[in-house]
């Protein structure tokens, strides 16, 4: 009986971590606001990273934190400020009931179809992770893949850099 008040729990927390998710979705892609879509944005990173610790991925869920959660979306934020993007933004437009229908088709559809594919299809697996420790996989990355980490990091650069530049050619143009 512990073993079923524990499955529950484990399915309660699991589709609340969903429900954060899409939440955090639908007010990102709904809201008006940069500032509010960042922090629906925000809310489904933290949702992902809470998927990642039910899956016993602890390092991969505090990766999530602090890149996407931390430096990413401060990166969003100083962008928006710097930009001073107006409310409606360029896309502000009537919203007609046929672009809302297609929207929630475009978003519903696919994953309906993968997901039917997924849980028909999907053959049962024995396979069980092997556990590596955060050294070996921290010598792993930065010995096969530093080249990519160096190319984030010069793609935020450049990036914040072209916000920076955005910002002073509207001053000169005012």
């Amino acid at each position: 009986m512990e073993n079923l008040q524990y499955e529950y729990l484990a399915w309660a927390v699991l589709l609340g971590h969903i429900a954060i998710i899409v939440v955090g979705g639908f007010i990102t892609v709904l809201s008006e606001s940069l500032v509010r879509a960042l922090v629906g944005l925000i809310m489904t990173l933290f949702g992902v990273a809470g998927l990642f610790f039910l899956m016993a991925a602890p390092f991969i869920a505090l990766m999530q934190l602090l890149i996407y959660v931390g430096a990413v979306s401060v990166l969003i934020f100083f962008a928006i400020m710097l930009t001073r993007a107006w409310p409606g933004g360029d896309e502000s437009g009537k919203r007609t009931s046929k672009k809302t229908l297609m929207a929630v088709l475009a978003a519903v559809l696919p994953a309906i179809f993968l997901g039917s594919a997924a849980i028909k299809t999907a053959p049962p697996s024995d396979f069980v992770a092997k556990e590596i420790d955060v050294s070996t996989l921290g010598q792993f990355f930065m010995q096969d893949f530093i080249l990519p980490f160096e190319l984030i990091s010069i793609l935020l650069t450049v990036a914040m850099a072209g916000a920076v530049v955005l910002v002073l050619e509207k001053r000169r143009q005012k």
